[in-house]
């Protein structure tokens, strides 16, 4: 297993891919829960700032809701999706700048009995905190978790990051669901674990640009 990193908010304080790279292996603990993080996609800013991002929650601006992105790296942000789905995200880039990364599989490695009694429906133990609405529900993760810096040792909810995995050993493509950017490829994977989700474009998305002959 790879070493235990001591916490830094400079590991994430960079441009959005590399701070999503550096969280696949990371543990993301929620009191006696661990999950491996395995899957992660990087979402950047507003047009003002260094990696505009229409398909970013902050991609038209500071509002109350995405405020967090705005601040400094390693901080949790968290939003409702259909307004039922607890989904998770870890601020990146240097204060001041928006971006972020959702967290969108892991694979449970500590609380396996508490996952499963919040997961009843799952089919199998690698779906208990796989695609990011249930990893949400596997951590016990509401949204007043909203704003928890997860490097903070008294913090109940907190982030270890380990050392870096290789980029050789790391997959990439575009990102899942989303309508506007499609096909920019900053969605990471662990390619050998099999809690990573499945793929599937938003048929909102406009068709992927093919190359003429």
């Amino acid at each position: 297993m790879a070493a235990v990193c001591a916490h830094s908010v400079e590991e994430l304080a960079v441009e959005p891919p590399a701070a999503a790279r550096r969280l696949l292996g990371a543990t993301l603990w929620s009191g006696p829960v661990g999950v491996r993080i395995v899957e992660v996609e990087a979402y950047g800013g507003d047009p003002a700032g260094p990696w505009p991002d229409p398909a970013s929650h902050s991609g038209r601006g500071r509002t109350k809701r995405n405020d967090v992105m705005f601040g400094p790296a390693g901080v949790l942000y968290v939003y409702l999706s259909y307004g039922m789905h607890t989904c998770i995200n870890v601020t990146s880039g240097p204060d001041g700048v928006a971006s972020a990364a959702l967290i969108r599989s892991g694979e449970v490695i500590e609380g396996l009995e508490a996952v499963r009694a919040r997961r009843p429906g799952a089919r199998s133990d690698l779906d208990l905190a796989r695609g990011p609405g249930n990893l949400g529900s596997a951590l016990g993760i509401t949204l007043n978790d909203y704003g928890t810096r997860l490097f903070d040792p008294s913090s109940p909810i907190r982030l270890e990051l380990r050392s870096p995995v290789r980029t050789a050993e790391i997959a990439s493509g575009p990102r899942v669901g989303v309508s506007s950017a499609a096909d920019v490829p900053w969605r990471f994977w662990l390619p050998d674990s099999r809690a990573v989700s499945v793929y599937r474009r938003s048929p909102r998305a406009p068709l992927p640009a093919t190359k003429s002959a």
